[in-house]
């Protein structure tokens, strides 16, 4: 389980900022409601990624306030196209995405728009599996790490990406600029405005999750889809719909 939760190794275990966090009501509130399940993707594969590193920090604090985090490692990830969609990277993917209730997405900025390794990820996850919607009716948390100053251009086309993949983004989002100086020598994220931010967010997507995720079926009740099942007794895929 750690390969799904690798946030928990940590470089010092002695000064976790995020166990300080006072949370204490929402956590009371959390523990009478199933934990939620998080997904949580990033959009670089350096050696010292400052998108996984927010990544993980977001990971931190939703497990803190009691959800359920797995982190998806994109390494190995093969490019979209049309032979491989039974990799095992793909297939582990799809079911984190299934297995979820809301997602956060860490991309960095480069040259002023997502990474192709963080939209790799979201083409890789379709709007229907067959008759499933992966996607549809999580809730999503946006963030992106610049290296230079701050800029929204990445969050603005992650706010896109989960609109068309019917998903209900929170209105709060995290752009932290010059993160190279934003994270000490133990990958931790220094003391900052920048880093109250990431809490918000991270408290927003954990209150929005629980209000939303008990009516997720009648939220995304579709009256075209209903008609659908009535005519063909089921959801038709795709590929079926193209016939």
């Amino acid at each position: 389980m750690i390969r799904l939760k690798p946030y928990r190794v940590l470089k010092d275990a002695t000064n976790d900022w995020v166990t300080k966090l006072n949370f204490s009501a929402l956590q009371e509130y959390g523990k009478k409601h199933q934990p939620i399940q998080v997904l949580v993707l990033y959009g670089s594969l350096r050696e010292r990624s400052f998108s996984r590193l927010l990544a993980f920090e977001f990971a931190r604090i939703l497990d803190h306030l009691g959800a359920d985090v797995r982190v998806f490692n994109p390494e190995g990830l093969p490019m979209k196209d049309g032979v491989s969609e039974n990799h095992p990277k793909v297939q582990e993917l799809r079911e984190l995405s299934q297995w979820s209730h809301a997602h956060v997405w860490v991309s960095p900025e480069q040259h002023g728009q997502i990474t192709a390794v963080f939209k790799n990820q979201i083409d890789w996850i379709p709007l229907a599996l067959g008759s499933v919607r992966p996607t549809q009716g999580r809730t999503l948390a946006i963030a992106q790490v610049c290296g230079g100053s701050q800029s929204f251009n990445a969050v603005n086309t992650l706010r896109i990406l989960g609109r068309w993949m019917r998903m209900f983004t929170i209105p709060n989002q995290s752009s932290v600029p010059k993160a190279w100086t934003e994270f000490d020598d133990n990958d931790r994220m220094k003391p900052s405005d920048l880093r109250q931010r990431v809490v918000d967010v991270a408290e927003e997507l954990f209150k929005m999750t629980i209000v939303l995720r008990p009516e997720m079926e009648f939220l995304t009740d579709r009256f075209s889809e209903r008609e659908e099942k009535e005519k063909n007794g089921r959801l038709l895929s795709q590929a079926e719909k193209l016939k």
